[in-house]
Parts: structure tokens; sequence; C-alpha cells
């Protein structure tokens, strides 16, 4: 199987952490052909995708670098892969929307994952709006006017976070009273320039929050993750450390209902946030944890990704 993953450039994967290099090296220890590009490097010709791509000789999970490559470029036509991976890290900016409306015309000459229709559709924050019973009580706009009027509606700390971060970034907490929050909400929205989520503040989160991984709906990893000290965010990126935990009825009800609208919109490996009983967010671009959740486990995660992946290509020459 020849597979092509869309990544940020080799040299900043994490060999310890990245989902993406997980995969790799799976697809690499089954024999598989693997080769990386950038959204950058998609191309139309002939009214056919192609993408300038390198071959990837080794993979680390130990020591930088994590992803080794051929040093030359070599271009393809995306139906030469069985598979193709979008797994590029938000934010999801022009060059990564026209990167999904070039995967287009690779619909039907290839395995998607996930589905460019699915990843225009599905901002990471805005898609929990779809189950309204889910979340908690959240906004999103532009005027700060309004976020002050939906916190004094709630009498209550808020969290404010852009609707295009990624990674813990950006987010704060909003206490009722604090002389910083005219401050805080002109940083966070650009002076009113750029849309945020204001969202209801869960005491729970100090306690951390759970990421479940998706695949085909299902659920089939999980941990929980705890904030570094004071900070509001449990994001392995921001500092949070991973724990072992178990699915409730709750997560599993949560999982159910997504599980739907994720085939519908061809989104097939997702990450999901949950703090309490609420949705927080669905990761759809590139989620993480993979790798934390086979050393938790002592399991390998990647091998049920990779399995997935095998089943769904389609037979090429």
């Amino acid at each position: 199987m020849r597979v092509l993953v869309i990544i940020d450039p080799p040299s900043s994967l994490r060999p310890r952490s990245d989902t993406s290099v997980a995969i790799m090296d799976e697809c690499l220890l089954r024999g598989h052909s693997v080769f990386v590009c950038e959204p950058q490097d998609l191309s139309l010709r002939d009214n056919r995708p192609f993408a300038d791509v390198q071959a990837v000789q080794a993979v680390s999970r130990e020591t930088a670098p994590a992803v080794t490559v051929a040093s030359g470029t070599e271009q393809l036509p995306l139906s030469h892969f069985h598979a193709v991976l979008m797994r590029k890290d938000p934010p999801f900016d022009a060059t990564y929307l026209q990167s999904t409306q070039i995967l287009e015309y690779a619909r039907g000459q290839t395995f998607l994952m996930n589905d460019p229709r699915g990843l225009r559709e599905a901002n990471e924050k805005l898609y929990i709006f779809r189950f309204p019973d889910l979340i908690a009580d959240t906004i999103v706009t532009r005027k700060m006017d309004e976020i002050r009027a939906f916190q004094a509606k709630l009498g209550c700390d808020i969290v404010v976070k852009p609707i295009d971060g990624f990674g813990g970034s950006a987010v704060f907490r909003l206490r009722a009273g604090d002389s910083n929050v005219s401050a805080i909400l002109e940083v966070s929205t650009h002076g009113g320039k750029r849309w945020v989520m204001a969202q209801r503040y869960l005491p729970e989160g100090k306690q951390g929050d759970k990421r479940i991984h998706l695949l085909g709906g299902e659920p089939v990893g999980w941990l929980w993750r705890v904030p570094a000290g004071d900070d509001i965010r449990a994001n392995l990126a921001a500092g949070g450390t991973a724990h072992a935990t178990e699915l409730t009825a709750r997560d599993r009800e949560i999982c159910a209902r997504l599980k739907p609208h994720l085939i519908a919109d061809g989104l097939h490996f997702v990450g999901i946030d949950i703090i309490g009983n609420y949705l927080l967010e669905v990761n759809v671009t590139s989620p993480t944890g993979v790798q934390a959740v086979s050393r938790l486990y002592n399991t390998r995660l990647e091998g049920k990704l990779v399995d997935y992946i095998e089943s769904h290509a389609p037979r090429i020459d």
C-alpha cells in the first residue's frame, strides 16, 4: 500500500507525541510505502490532482528527526496512492481551505482521511453546535459587549478562545468582576475583528478533561488530560499530563450521538474533548494523543488506525 500524509514540515514533527509519526511508523513496519508533502505541494494538472512528494525513509519515536525523508521530490498523481491522510495542524487558513478544494478532485481515486468536504464543514469549535443538548452555555461572536452580556447573564466565570485556535493557544478564563476583562477581550477578539467562542466555565475542568478518539464513529482510545498547576488548559501541548481513565455512560452517549454525523461527513478519525457531561470540541484536522494512549495502556492504537486505512483503501495497481 502507498500512503501519502499531508503534514507540516517534517522537521517540526515531535518523535514521542505526534500522531502522524505513529501512523507512519506503523505503516512502515507493515511494509507499506509512505510519502509526505505539505499543502502547498498540491496542484491540479489536466483536471487531475498531483503532489510533489518525498519518500519517507525512516521514522524515529525517540529522538529527532522524527521523520527522515529522501532528498529529492517526485510529482505523482494522488490516484497513485491507496490512501491520502490530511494531517496538517490548524489554523484553518486560506492555504488549508484551498488544499481541501484540490483534494476534492481525488475523490473516488483514493481513500481520503479525513474527507476534504468534511474538513471544511467541521470547524473544530463550531461543530458542537449541531448537538445543543450536549454542550455547556456557549456563544460565538466578535463583539466584546455581547461577551460581557453573556457573562453577566450567567453570573459566573467564562472561558474565551478563538475559533481557529488549537493546542490550548489563546484560551482565557474571565473571572466575573476582574478588571482585566476588557483588555483580555480586546486581545482575544483582535479588537472585535476575530470570532471567539465564549463558554460557561466548568469547575470540573480543574481536574482535567477527557480526550476520546473516534474511528468510524466508534471510541477506540481515550485518556484523561490533567492541567499543570493552576492552568485551565489540559492540552498536552500546553503542559497537561496524560492519565488512564474509563468511559462513562455519558461519554458513550455523546459518542453514539456523534457517530452518524461523523460518518455522513466523511470524518473517519476525530478526537473529541469532554469535561464532565459536556462536549467541548470535535478535533478533525490532526487529532493528537495516540502515542500517549498507546503508552498508557501498553497497546498500539496506531495499529487500529492502519487496520482501518487498509480496509478502506481501494484496490489499485
